[in-house]
């Protein structure tokens, strides 16, 4: 997704999630650990890990929470979704 305009689209469905490296760089603009990200979702910090490596993707309930907690660190923190 090199495309501005999509990948912000994909911050703002519902269940969509950014790429693997925007979830970094949006969770590390926040000052965040995958830890305190994995305790908020409740999940293991292995699989934000995975999430964030592109490894996996989390499932249903997991998914709508983890792309909401994406959604609101992106609107915080707008200049961590450009990619390059």
């Amino acid at each position: 997704m090199s495309d501005p305009l999509r990948r912000i689209d994909a911050l703002v469905d519902e269940d969509t999630l950014p790429t693997p490296q925007i979830r970094k760089q949006l969770r590390l603009a926040a000052g965040l650990t995958q830890t305190e990200v994995a305790n908020a979702i409740g999940v293991k910090r292995l699989a934000i890990a995975r999430w964030e490596a592109g490894l996996a993707q989390p499932h249903r309930g997991n998914r709508r929470a983890y792309a909401h907690l994406l959604r609101r660190l992106a609107a915080k923190h707008p200049d961590a979704i450009k990619e390059g």
